[in-house]
Formats: C-alpha cells, sequence, structure tokens
C-alpha cells in the first residue's frame, strides 16, 4: 500500500497544467485514432465533423482526474512529461501517414523536439533577473536615432512614391483618404466608397484609432500625409523596444542592433506596401503593453491596452493572449503569487473579451459582421462562427499544425523566422509560447492568402510578439558575447533579406513617380478639372486622388444606378477589367459598353489625356 509520505511535494498549478495537457493530447489521439483512414485526411473536413467534442472534452476530464489522483500517491512528473512525448509522438506518426510532406514532417519534428527538450532539461524554474544597465553611449542612442530617420524617409518614400504614382487603388487606400476627408468635414469616418453607398467606415472595422491622426491630417489634408503618418507610427515602435531591451539588461550596442532588427525585418517594413491601415498602429502600442507590464506600471500598461482594442476588432485576441500569458506566468511561478501581475492579467483578459463580444455584436447588428470565412478551412460545421475555429483546435491540433504549413506558407515562414534566427521559438519558459499564438492564429492557420503574406498589414501585430520574444529569449543567454554574436548576426540575415526582398519593391514607386513626372502631371491636371464639390465615379487608381469630395464610387464596385447619378465618370483608357460588369458574354468589351451607356444616358467627353484617360461630364 502506497503512502503519504511517498509524495514529496505539494500539489502546484503547473502540475494541473501537465496533467490536463497530457489528458487532452491522449482524448484526441484517441479520438482521431478511431476514425476510418480517409477521414483521417488533415487536407479535408470531414475527418473533424466526425469527431465529437463532448468526448474529448469527456476524456480529457476524466483523465485529468486520475492523473491528479495519482501523482497525489506517487511523484510522477517525470513520467507525465514523457508521456507527452509519446503521445505527441505516435499522434504525429498517424497524422503523417495520412498527410505525408516535408513540410508538415519538419514542423512536427520541430514540435516534438522542443518537448524533449522539455522532457530532459524541465521548465527552467529560476527568476527572471532584470538588471538595469548602466546608461548606454551616447554614439548608440544616436545611431538609433539615426537609423530611425532613415527608416521613416524610406518608408515615407515608399508610400508617398505610391500615391503620387497613381499605384494606390480604391481598396484600401481610397477608402481611407475619402474617410478621413470626411472626418475632417464632420468628424464622423463616413465613405461612399467601401460599400457603394454612404456609410460608416467602422461598420466594417471598429477603428477608432484613426482619430489620434486626424489632428495632422486636419493641417495637411492630403493623401500622402496619411502615408507619412503611417511610417512615423510604425517607426516610433523603436521608443518602447528600446526601453524594453533597458529593462531587460541589455546594453546600448545591444539595443541598437535589436532596434535595427526591427528596422531591417522584412514583414515590419513590408506590412506598409499596401498603403496605410489601422493595423499600423499594433507594432508599437503591443511593445508598449509589454513595457507596461515589465515595469509593473499600471497606467502605461492599461492605456496600451486601451489603444490597441481601438485599433481594430479583432485587436482583441492581441490583448487576451498578452493577459494569458501574464496570468499563466504569475501563477506557475514557485514562489508566492504577485498579486498585481494576475490581477492585471485578469482584468486585461475580461476587458479584452468583453470589448471582442460588443464590437463584433455590433458589427454583426448594424454592420457587415465579423469576416469569418478567412477561417473557412476550420469551419467543420458549415457555420461561420469563430468558436468553431476553437473547436476545431481542441478537437485535432494536428489539423492545426497542417494548416500552417501550406507550401505557400513556406516562404512567410523563412521571412519571418529567419532574420530573428528563429529566437522566438528557443525557450525553456513554455509560458512564453503562449505569445506565439497571434503568429499561428492570425497569419498561419488562416487560408486567407493576404495574412501570411509579408507585403500585407496582417503582420504587424504578430511583428511585436515576436521581437518581444526575441529579446526575451534572448536575455537568457547568460554571456554578452553571445547576445552581441547573436544580435550582429539577425541585423546582417535581416539586412540581406531587406535588400533583396524589400528594396527592390520600394524604390519602383518612387522612381517612377520621380521618372515619369510629366507624365502623371498630365493626369492630374485634368483630374483637377473636375470642381472640387462634385460627385465622381472613377476607376480605382483614379479614386486616392480625387478621394477630397463628399460623394464618390469605384466603377467596378457600384451600381449602375449610383454610377449614373454623379456628374462626372472618370475612366482609365485600359479598363476593360475594371469595367467587367458592363462586358458582354465572353468578350472583352465592358469599357466600349460603358462609354455607350454613358453617352446615352447623356454624358458627353469633358477632357482626357491621350491614351490615359476620360471624362465624361452629364449636362444639365
Amino acid at each position: 500500500m502506497l503512502k503519504q509520505k511517498n509524495f514529496s511535494h505539494p500539489f502546484m498549478i503547473s502540475d494541473l497544467v501537465r496533467h490536463m495537457l497530457l489528458s487532452w493530447l491522449l482524448a484526441v489521439l484517441i479520438e482521431y485514432f478511431i476514425l476510418p483512414n480517409e477521414w483521417r485526411d488533415l487536407s479535408k473536413l470531414d475527418g473533424l465533423a466526425q469527431m465529437s467534442l463532448i468526448s474529448v472534452i469527456g476524456m480529457t476530464c476524466v483523465f485529468t482526474v486520475l492523473l491528479t489522483r495519482i501523482s497525489c500517491l506517487v511523484k510522477t512528473e517525470k513520467a507525465e512529461r514523457f508521456g507527452i512525448v509519446i503521445v505527441f509522438a505516435v499522434f504525429e506518426i498517424v497524422a503523417l501517414r495520412a498527410n505525408a510532406s516535408w513540410a508538415f514532417l519538419a514542423v512536427c519534428t520541430l514540435i516534438f523536439v522542443i518537448l524533449v527538450s522539455f522532457e530532459l532539461y524541465g521548465w527552467d524554474k529560476r527568476t527572471e533577473l532584470v538588471i538595469e544597465p548602466k546608461k548606454s553611449h551616447k554614439a548608440f542612442v544616436w545611431i538609433t536615432v539615426g537609423l530611425s530617420v532613415t527608416f521613416f524617409l524610406f518608408v515615407s518614400a515608399w508610400t508617398m512614391g505610391r500615391v503620387y504614382s497613381f499605384s494606390s487603388p480604391t481598396y484600401d487606400f481610397g477608402i481611407f483618404s475619402q474617410m478621413f476627408y470626411h472626418m475632417k468635414e464632420s468628424g464622423l469616418p463616413m465613405t461612399t466608397l467601401e460599400r457603394d453607398g454612404l456609410l460608416s467606415h467602422f461598420a466594417v472595422h471598429v477603428s477608432p484609432i484613426y482619430y489620434l491622426m486626424l489632428p495632422f491630417y486636419w493641417l495637411f489634408p492630403t493623401p500622402a500625409t496619411l502615408q507619412v503618418l503611417q511610417a512615423a507610427v510604425i517607426t516610433s515602435a523603436v521608443i518602447p523596444l528600446w526601453k524594453i531591451g533597458k529593462h531587460h539588461g541589455l546594453t546600448g550596442a545591444q539595443r541598437m542592433l535589436i532596434c535595427a532588427v526591427l528596422l531591417l525585418y522584412p514583414a515590419f517594413s513590408g506590412g506598409t506596401s499596401y498603403d496605410i491601415h489601422e493595423n499600423c498602429f499594433l507594432t508599437p502600442l503591443i511593445l508598449w503593453l509589454f513595457y507596461g507590464i515589465d515595469r509593473k506600471n499600471i497606467p502605461i500598461t492599461m492605456i496600451a491596452a486601451v489603444l490597441t482594442l481601438m485599433v481594430k476588432e479583432d485587436a482583441a485576441v492581441y490583448v487576451a493572449v498578452i493577459a494569458l500569458w501574464l496570468i499563466v506566468k504569475t501563477v506557475l511561478k514557485l514562489k508566492k503569487l504577485n498579486s498585481q501581475n494576475l490581477i492585471t492579467g485578469l482584468i486585461l483578459l475580461a476587458f479584452s473579451i468583453g470589448w471582442f463580444l460588443f464590437v463584433t455584436g455590433y458589427l454583426s447588428e448594424h454592420g457587415d459582421g465579423v469576416m469569418t470565412y478567412r477561417y473557412n478551412n476550420l469551419m467543420y460545421d458549415g457555420s461561420s462562427s469563430l468558436i468553431t475555429v476553437i473547436k476545431a483546435v481542441i478537437l485535432n491540433p494536428m489539423k492545426a499544425i497542417y494548416e500552417c504549413v501550406d507550401t505557400e506558407k513556406l516562404y512567410f515562414i523563412a521571412m519571418t523566422l529567419l532574420p530573428l534566427l528563429g529566437l522566438p521559438l528557443l525557450t525553456r519558459r513554455y509560458e512564453r509560447y503562449i505569445l506565439l499564438i497571434p503568429y499561428i492564429l492570425v497569419n498561419l492557420m488562416s487560408d486567407y492568402p493576404y495574412q501570411h503574406d509579408i507585403f500585407f498589414q496582417y503582420t504587424f501585430g504578430s511583428n511585436a510578439f515576436l521581437i518581444y520574444l526575441t529579446v526575451v529569449n534572448l536575455v537568457d543567454l547568460k554571456m554578452n558575447w553571445q547576445r552581441l554574436f547573436a544580435l550582429i548576426t539577425a541585423a546582417v540575415v535581416s539586412a540581406v533579406c531587406f535588400s533583396m526582398v524589400v528594396v527592390p519593391k520600394a524604390v519602383r514607386y518612387p522612381v517612377q513617380a520621380i521618372r515619369n513626372y510629366g507624365y502623371y502631371q498630365n493626369i492630374r491636371d485634368a483630374l483637377d478639372t473636375i470642381p472640387d464639390g462634385a460627385s465622381v465615379t472613377a476607376t480605382g487608381f483614379y479614386t486616392t486622388y480625387l478621394s477630397q469630395r463628399e460623394i464618390l464610387y469605384d466603377v467596378l464596385h457600384c451600381s449602375r444606378e449610383h454610377l449614373l447619378e454623379t456628374e462626372y465618370v472618370v475612366l482609365r483608357m485600359d479598363s476593360n477589367g475594371e469595367c467587367s460588369k458592363y462586358a458582354t458574354a465572353d468578350k472583352n468589351d465592358g469599357f466600349e459598353n460603358l462609354i455607350k451607356l454613358l453617352e446615352e444616358s447623356g454624358y458627353q467627353e469633358y477632357g482626357a489625356v491621350n491614351d490615359v484617360l476620360v471624362i465624361y461630364h452629364k449636362g444639365n
């Protein structure tokens, strides 16, 4: 008979977490294993539809109770850690037999190696020491300032070049440019471009953070101003990053290098390549949130959290993940719980969930709803609810892993992890893996192509998490020379990727705008003949320049009724694609048919630039 004295340590929260993890893996393995072979295919949703969430949760609870009971009698920690490795290995083999691919094998092997390292070495239970370094040499501060200014000018030139070369289309920059015009005139974020009629942009995305830019736009009300403001916002991320590095004991040279890595990180500047989006606020605000938590500064933490939630409805995910990380980090400590951190985490979690439910409810009731179609690859029950995504991950984590390694996502993974030397993954503090959730959920699990493209705005949120993980995992290297070597290597790799991938794409627009200045000036002169207050319908690449007006429609996306209500219609000569709705079956005659429709409706040619554009005006 076993005696209680064999139990050599008190029950810890970490023990319960381990019991639940092992129990859950065992439950999903059993549920997946009993599926017929044809339903184990992870590229389809049939298997998920046949698995029972009730069974998985039930088995998880039963196994957790059994493991907890056994651990009260004998010490089972090592056996449980080993069990997690074995169960995952079996799960991995079964899944690979159904879906063999090198990418899937590589990621499964990586996760297996991480689990083995925890089995061999366990959780790093040492206290996270924070040592404030001596004041850094001013040279490193000024070098960082110089790098930041250069980056700001680079991004400004890139994005302004898009405006002045008529490369910024209706979706999305024309929409935002007209929205800011309405905000300046009435204080409301109205637009006629976005959904073919006057409505608030907040019926599509709830982004009150834009009002922080309005005072600057009021002074300089042009589309180019918005591009410059975006460049300034993302460049400001250097400030909280420098402070985070200082708080965690990085030297001045190391802080300069980590800031250089951020500025050269391809997915950071790349996020601006499709013009301004509210997401640009995410990187600096999330880094400020991390800094406030690290410093236990309640005002900074709460202000940063509130502002992050103001960026967009899905920004609540970022705050909730940070809150979850803070809670888990706090309760897993062996020493006395830090009540401030725990309370802060609980408040952030409750507030982020509450805000998410509120804004998604508002969008469902008064707007366009939440864009859940981006996760159709996980919607196994025919619903359009994000809850289904959570259920899918609980039912079969291998499905989530499989979706993360589509062939088209491998390049994105390389461009986001290689410049950081994989440092976000290298830790023995397993609560930090919680901070990878935004990267996995937002960028990798979705089958929406733009979310795993470094040249779109969906990287800004996960950038902050990956950079923060890079800093704190780097600090775990005890020797300064190791940190310095890692940072120099990361900066070199980032610089190579930046120069090969980002620079060629970026310089094309300002060079094009300068070389063809006369050509674009002729277009601007022609468009300037349209009176300021007139209503206009235009093809997609002219709406940004024409956005300073109350009524503006896009030819491709507006109804015929709205088209014929406007006073002016502006068409590119080579715009058959943008006039496709007016084409006859199997013919490329949309432009000619639209011209005919306009003339039949009383429009007359008002102006033109030879072989470039034509403007029609509807007389009285």
